[in-house]
């Protein structure tokens, strides 16, 4: 049985692609900061498969160890989807909070790092490495400093490991607007619910998973769906 570890996967597309890979027999390791949502998670994935599910702070070392271990031997794949926004509303560059900045890049650059240097040992060749990424990375958008540059400094992260390491696929991928929380927090007071659900970007990556796509960034909604 393949096992895939995904990040934040108590909701949103965490969730959404954890519902997905248990109907398709993975076995799962996830975890997401709250016990609650998390444990619920939890018990609807394991109706279908064998999950193990672990809450805490990816940007917590003891944590991302744990999560390691939990996956076993072995990982097929590693979704690093956990992400944080930042403070909201979100403020230009001029005003951001720097204190707020380093715990931004540490929940969005430092943690996924860490979490594939502890899973390589793990990683066998024809394995893939998801990072979740965002148009913001690539677009300049006032207010989305913080976390666009974040999600920039990923994306290079991807590219370089992709280039030290071609036995593997490493694949940023943006999912495009979703209706999900963060996207509310994104825009507080305002109505997000014409985005389109997270389950619309899932094939999208599942294509790029099961079609062992090249390394590279991609637009999910724009790969094919797999069979």
């Amino acid at each position: 049985m393949d096992t895939a570890l995904i990040t934040g996967a108590s909701r949103g597309l965490g969730l959404a692609l954890a519902r997905e890979l248990a109907r398709r027999g993975w076995r799962l390791v996830i975890d997401a900061r709250g016990e609650e949502p998390l444990e619920a998670a939890r018990a609807e994935l394991a109706v279908r498969t064998e999950v193990v599910a672990l809450a805490g702070d990816v940007g917590d070392p003891a944590h991302q160890r744990a999560l390691i271990a939990a996956a076993g031997p072995r990982i097929e794949l590693l979704v690093n989807n956990a992400s944080a926004l930042g403070p909201t509303p979100l403020p230009r560059l001029g005003d951001y909070p720097l204190a707020a900045l380093e715990t931004l890049y540490l929940t969005n650059v430092v943690a996924p790092l860490a979490m594939i240097q502890l899973a390589l040992p793990r990683l066998r060749a024809g394995a893939a490495i998801v990072n979740v990424t965002s148009d913001a990375a690539v677009e300049a958008y006032p207010g989305w400093g913080g976390y666009g540059s974040s999600k920039a400094a990923l994306e290079q992260l991807t590219r370089v490991l992709a280039e030290e390491h071609p036995e593997l696929h490493v694949l940023a991928v943006d999912p495009g607007d979703m209706n999900t929380r963060m996207q509310q927090d994104a825009f507080p007071g305002e109505d997000v619910s014409d985005r389109p659900p997270p389950e619309a970007s899932v094939p999208g990556i599942l294509a790029a998973v099961y079609g062992e796509a090249a390394s590279g960034r991609y637009l999910a909604r724009e790969l094919a769906t797999p069979a």
